[in-house]
């Protein structure tokens, strides 16, 4: 499992490549909604969970697919880009795991990534 605490994720840009990595984990009533890649780790949000995919060893063949799923999503906080800091995040808090953070750059719809998770939340 990634470890949150001490992995630093750069920055994740929307990109469509890991949404294709995680079709053969995805359930028969699961859909892929976005998903983002920074250098070689990614993260896949669908209409039931967050797949975040790390990508290990020299070769980059061995992968760690992390299932977090929103119902075990207990809070979460968005920020936004700004003016001039054009970077956004996400930190989700789960119930077993603790805090997971997540950093975004580029254009990334923060308010549609909260709509989703308040979704399965409210």
């Amino acid at each position: 499992m990634i470890d949150f605490n001490n992995k630093g994720f750069f920055k994740l840009k929307q990109n469509d490549e890991y949404a294709e990595r995680v079709t053969a984990l995805l359930l028969d009533d699961e859909r892929v909604i976005d998903s983002y890649k920074s250098m070689r780790d990614g993260v896949v949000f669908t209409n039931k969970r967050i797949i975040a995919v790390n990508v290990q060893g020299l070769t980059g063949s061995k992968k760690d697919f992390t299932s977090l799923p929103y119902k075990n999503i207990v809070a979460y906080s968005v920020e936004t880009s700004g003016t001039f800091d054009l970077d956004s995040e996400l930190e989700i808090y789960f119930s077993s795991l603790g805090r997971v953070k997540f950093e975004f750059t580029g254009r990334t719809s923060m308010v549609e990534i909260s709509k989703l998770i308040s979704q399965h939340l409210l």
